[in-house]
């Protein structure tokens, strides 16, 4: 059970890390501190029992261009989440006046759990990765390109520049780990950097459908 115990602080640290990143590379204020937190600060501020407490790792930032845009990332403390915490977390959203939500599961989401989600997306936007997807982060392995989303305006440049339609670009779908990593919408533009021996860096476009 000891054992058990520190393994769940140990993966849910590496969570953590990588849950601030990925805020902080879609453009969220985020601490140093928060990013470099250590293994012995992590259990000390959210495992001081031993057991992390899941719902102690919620939190929130904001836009570091619009400080009205802001997103709440919550931990649900059962296993399989149900409805009941999916109501619970939008009606913090409401009370503290965001549309945006990412939730972190330990195991499984519910299907019902996930039709609330889809019922309420026009209005919130809710995301949700389990812990595994999060032990490391996707974006830092050698084989993975760096992507760089587009604004609205930079798209616009890119498409004039080039003479094209939007459709005319190839395509990275919503599913895509990198496109979930972003949080990539339907006709958003991300732009793609890979090393080239020839001409020191290929750039390519991709439209997320």
């Amino acid at each position: 059970m000891d054992f058990e115990v520190r393994n769940d602080s140990a993966r849910l640290w590496r969570v953590y890390k990588t849950i601030h990143e990925l805020v902080r590379d879609r453009g969220y204020l985020v601490s140093q501190s928060e990013l470099e937190m250590d293994l012995s600060s992590f259990k000390s501020m959210y495992a001081p029992s031993g057991e992390v407490d899941r719902e102690r790792l919620t939190f929130m930032v904001q836009k570091k261009d619009d400080p009205t845009n802001q997103l709440l990332v919550f931990f649900p403390k059962d296993k399989s989440v149900g409805v009941k915490p999916i109501r619970k977390y939008v009606e913090r959203m409401v009370t503290q006046g965001t549309q945006n939500g990412i939730i972190v599961y330990h195991q499984t989401m519910t299907s019902s759990a996930n039709k609330v989600i889809q019922s309420m997306s026009a209005k919130y936007h809710l995301e949700s990765f389990q812990e595994t997807e999060l032990l490391v982060n996707i974006t830092q392995h050698a084989l993975v390109p760096q992507h760089i989303v587009l604004t609205p305006e930079e798209k616009k440049t890119l498409l004039q520049r080039y003479r094209l339609k939007e459709t005319q670009l190839p395509r990275i779908q919503l599913t895509d780990p990198v496109a979930r990593y972003y949080g990539l919408k339907r006709g958003q533009v991300v732009k793609i950097m890979r090393p080239s021996e020839t001409s020191g860096r290929y750039v390519s476009y991709r439209l997320c459908l």
